[in-house]
């Protein structure tokens, strides 16, 4: 019996809320019901709302899990849910451990991240949790015959699990376009986890995420992403105004 989530929409874009996402999603992995996981911040929602084949995925996925500041602020304020911020990073280590451990058979694939990141990453996780299963990883750069290879290997391999770190809005993209690859498989786009898992990257001080100020760290670890980080205010203001609006539960 699958764990009850609640969806809400934050500007037209659903997010599921429920008290235990790895749980929920190791019951699918149980059942190998088959799942895309996205991982929604408000940077996503305004990319969404600027791309259609954006938001049509989002819409389409089977979990939207509240992983930036912005989301679980507007859901706390204007909906008065108490819903606790689940950083992707966070929800995939999880996962990863609780497969190590109870379900060691469970076929786990690393795909992205610049050249060898996504190597390094699975050598810290298979040094961490020996009995984890990585079954193969690739790097997010490559020709597209190395794609094709990728492809291929997937099919041949049938991961159950399967984590895509290319970044917004190409992993969630790719994942809708080749989930077929793999039909009962859960897959979730981790953005820069892998930089983080392999040493590449730091993750911000726990008070910095603590008081919903992460993407501070982020930019001062890379300025260049000012001008995406004007999207906060602008969802600050559009959710704000969306809310009272248009019927802001699903």
């Amino acid at each position: 019996m699958f764990k009850t989530l609640q969806v809400f929409s934050v500007l037209g874009i659903p997010v599921h809320v429920t008290t235990n996402y790895p749980g929920w999603l190791i019951e699918c992995l149980q059942e190998s019901r088959g799942t895309h996981v996205v991982t929604l911040n408000a940077e996503m929602t305004m990319q969404a709302e600027q791309n259609p084949i954006l938001a049509e995925v989002i819409q389409k996925a089977d979990l939207v899990i509240p992983d930036g500041a912005g989301v679980v602020l507007y859901l706390r304020w204007l909906f008065w849910q108490k819903v606790e911020r689940c950083p992707g990073i966070e929800l995939a280590e999880t996962l990863l451990q609780e497969i190590g451990k109870h379900l060691t058979d469970t076929k786990v694939f690393f795909y992205g991240g610049a050249p060898e990141v996504a190597a390094k990453a699975a050598e810290f996780w298979q040094q961490e949790i020996p009995s984890l299963n990585l079954v193969g990883n690739y790097s997010g750069y490559h020709t597209p015959e190395v794609e094709a290879q990728l492809k291929q290997r997937l099919t041949q391999l049938q991961p159950q699990v399967i984590f895509v770190g290319l970044g917004v809005p190409r992993q969630e993209l790719w994942i809708a376009q080749n989930r077929h690859l793999c039909p009962d498989a859960i897959w979730i786009g981790v953005g820069g986890s892998f930089d983080i898992w392999s040493g590449t990257k730091s993750r911000a001080p726990a008070w910095l995420g603590n008081n919903n100020l992460e993407w501070l760290y982020r930019l001062y670890q890379e300025p260049w992403r000012w001008r995406r980080m004007l999207a906060l205010p602008q969802f600050a203001v559009k959710a704000f105004i969306y809310r009272f609006t248009a019927r802001g539960a699903i």
